[in-house]
């Protein structure tokens, strides 16, 4: 099943996301024996096979993956369909290319029927289980890799898999009751101690209440919810970034492009019937809350009144559904933590100004000398208006700012950079450069345009260091290759970046067909350009190769491109004709330094081996349903986090302040005041930061006041 990714209040385009020219073309409308699902499949075809960058031939490989993808998006975790329910479906295993041909959706709604009565009678199972206390004292394990597991033979089976998962989520929770209900003995020994018995009731209630909130939201869901779930499968096919979006989707995406949103401020995923934090947007709730990191898993949403819902069966858009509310409002949120701990978070929902998504800077003191740092979490440009704000103006005012106090190099950090405006980062890239390409673009005509600086003049062209991790995508991966293949600046970070090099379009498909007669259509946000670094290789799943390579907590997680499903290949062009930067009397040198204090660092061997240990708990799939033996196992994996507490205990020798024209704002507005101190408190602690102002130190110039470039063809 492909890796959907929605955005949660927070729709950000990992490059440039456009409207675009829609072609002459005749639909008819309406037409004879014809319906919505019908005109959808037909506009989705239409631009998928003519508009995408690398369009597939509907055949039987297609048919069967999508075939595949579809009853995985709706029964993932395999406790809903039976065997026999699949034989049946496996007749169309191989003709549903012929069915999107001929605009047909047999197959669709042959599954989607079924779906809706193993639902009615999964009903009554789970509430048939839930009726007695399960027995904690037996020696069974349970397996939640569904992925690799058959769908059940029988009811007899379909309903022993329930009695284990629900057993399974029982048991977490009054082990969890257990150990508060340990340490609030521990600071009280006159606290009566609630009893195993009442709590493993109090969890059944709860959890059987849950899942009749779950099914009374699915029996609310309709038919065109599904439909769109299908739609999906089928793109899904062509690439992980391309996404059809139904009406209220499409209206969601249009709230999201104006700046403010209201909710939590995250960034979900669901992979593995997991819904997982994929990035938080600086300055929202959850940002501010301080305790949730990218990798952490929602497993239950509570609302202010009324119990608390099971989300891990649901889909992405459905559990964003019950995050999401209004602003004030609060909800509370169940999280499985990237170490395996279990947690209840609070998080008061706001609403999400861009301000905190904007560039924000720090002046860094070390040995006497300053140098600056720009934080860019987006390259941000503004859709309607060309002259509104944008990330390249912002950081050329900074970088004036920073050259007015005299700094002897500047660190630019794109951790967690998911990218943004084509534009604005070929600005950006030209100030540090005079001249020259920056990126070269192939387009589905298989043209290829180079996007070149052409100025003739740089604003910094100083030591310059760029800090990337695995989370740094499309306009990052394209400053981060220039700047490389200039050999302007060294790039510190993850082994490599992202690895997403392609273009997506928008194509509002109200637009397409005026006055429908089947209401609003959505849109389809499809690729159609892929983009490559000067030398013509792409970054298309190989990312940005750090020129020193340091080890943080994704190194060993799938996160990147190369682990989506059905990604486009990584292939190059021919190179174009650039100058290298020869500003630097000692760049290799220096990098290989970079590289021995990394091999050589404890903290480093530390969060090396946190990585590897934290990849290892996310790959555990057998769980014991024994109470004593999973506290065990539980109370083992604890004192291993115990382990890795002195990667938090570190702090770096650097003295972080803010700039002079931020000082005189921060006096006047205590909310920036707040949101700087802990952004200069977790810099005092960011060890990658540290190693940054080492290059910056030992880098030499053998210029002053002008660039030198050397021919590089």
């Amino acid at each position: 099943m492909r890796k959907k990714l929605f955005l949660l209040f927070l729709i950000t385009p990992l490059l440039v996301i456009s409207w675009a020219k829609i072609d002459s073309i005749e639909f008819e409308n309406p037409r004879k024996n014809f319906n919505k699902e019908k005109l959808l499949i037909e506009l989705v075809s239409y631009f998928m096979q003519r508009g995408h960058f690398s369009p597939k031939i509907l055949n039987n490989n297609l048919s069967q993956e999508l075939h595949k993808s579809f009853i995985e998006n709706i029964d993932g975790q395999k406790r809903y369909f039976l065997r026999k329910d699949i034989i049946s479906f496996n007749r169309y295993k191989y003709s549903l290319d012929e069915q999107f041909v001929n605009l047909e959706t047999t197959f669709f709604d042959l599954v989607y029927e079924k779906y809706l009565i193993r639902r009615e009678e999964v009903k009554d199972i789970y509430t048939e289980l839930l009726e007695s206390p399960f027995d904690f004292t037996i020696d069974e394990n349970i397996n939640v890799d569904y992925k690799n597991q058959e769908f059940p033979t029988t009811n007899f089976n379909r309903k022993e898999k329930w009695r284990k998962q629900l057993k399974f989520l029982i048991l977490n929770i009054v082990h969890n009751k257990l150990e508060i209900e340990k340490k609030k003995f521990e600071k009280d020994s006159n606290y009566i101690m609630e009893s195993f018995e009442s709590l493993e009731k109090d969890a059944r209630k709860t959890t059987l209440d849950n899942l009749d909130n779950y099914f009374s939201f699915l029996e609310d869901l309709r038919k065109e919810d599904w439909f769109t779930s299908y739609l999906n499968s089928f793109i899904s096919q062509f690439d992980p970034h391309s996404l059809y979006f139904a009406p209220d989707d499409k209206e969601q995406f249009d709230t999201d492009m104006s700046g403010k949103y209201e909710g939590i401020g995250a960034r979900l995923s669901k992979r593995n019937e997991a819904i997982k934090i994929v990035d938080i947007i600086p300055g929202g709730p959850i940002w501010k809350k301080n305790s949730l990191v990218v990798g952490d898993q929602i497993i239950l949403v509570r609302q202010e009144t009324g119990p608390a819902v099971d989300v891990q069966s649901m889909r992405l858009d459905d559990a964003i559904n019950l995050i999401k509310g209004d602003a004030g409002t609060k909800v509370y949120l169940t999280i499985k933590k990237v170490d395996g701990s279990i947690k209840e978070i609070e998080i008061t929902r706001d609403t999400v100004q861009l301000e905190e998504s904007y560039l924000k800077s720090a002046l860094v003191s070390k040995s006497g000398k300053k140098y600056g740092l720009i934080n860019l979490p987006r390259f941000y440009f503004d859709l309607k208006n060309k002259n509104g704000r944008n990330a390249s103006n912002d950081m050329q005012k900074e970088i004036i700012r920073f050259k007015e106090i005299g700094i002897s190099g500047l660190v630019i950090d794109l951790r967690n950079n998911g990218g943004g405006g084509l534009e604005t980062v070929i600005d950006m890239a030209g100030l540090f450069i005079d001249s020259g390409p920056i990126v070269q673009v192939k387009t589905t005509s298989n043209k290829e345009v180079v996007y070149s600086d052409n100025d003739g003049k740089s604003l910094w062209d100083g030591s310059l260091v760029i800090l990337v991790n695995e989370l740094s995508a499309s306009s990052s991966e394209i400053l981060a290759a220039a700047m490389q293949d200039y050999e302007r600046a060294v790039i510190l970070g993850s082994n490599q970046t992202y690895g997403k090099g392609s273009v997506q379009n928008i194509i509002d498909f109200d637009r397409v067909i005026s006055n429908s007669t089947y209401g609003q259509l959505g849109a389809l946000k499809f690729t159609r350009e892929k983009y490559y670094r000067i030398t013509g290789k792409s970054t298309q799943l190989e990312g940005v190769k750090s020129d020193v390579v340091a080890p943080d907590m994704y190194k060993y997680i799938d996160v990147g491109e190369k682990d989506e499903e059905n990604p486009l290949i990584w292939d190059q062009i021919n190179p174009t004709k650039h100058n290298k930067w020869s500003g630097y009397e000692n760049y290799a040198e220096v990098i290989q330094k970079s590289r021995n204090r990394v091999s050589e660092n404890k903290i480093f061997e530390l969060v090396d081996e946190n990585a590897k240990w934290i990849n290892a708990q996310q790959n555990k799939f057998d769980f014991s349903l024994n109470l004593n033996q999973f506290s065990i196992n539980s109370d083992y994996d604890n004192s291993s986090i115990k382990k890795f507490e002195e990667i938090d205990d570190y702090i770096n020798t650097l003295v972080i302040s803010s700039l002079p024209y931020e000082k005189i704002k921060i006096k006047n507005d205590t909310v920036l005041a707040s949101k700087r101190n802990r952004w200069k408190n977790s810099l005092k602690k960011d060890i990658y930061l540290n190693e940054a102002i080492n290059i910056l130190e030992e880098l030499k110039l053998n210029f002053i006041g002008e660039n030198k470039l050397i021919s590089f063809n």
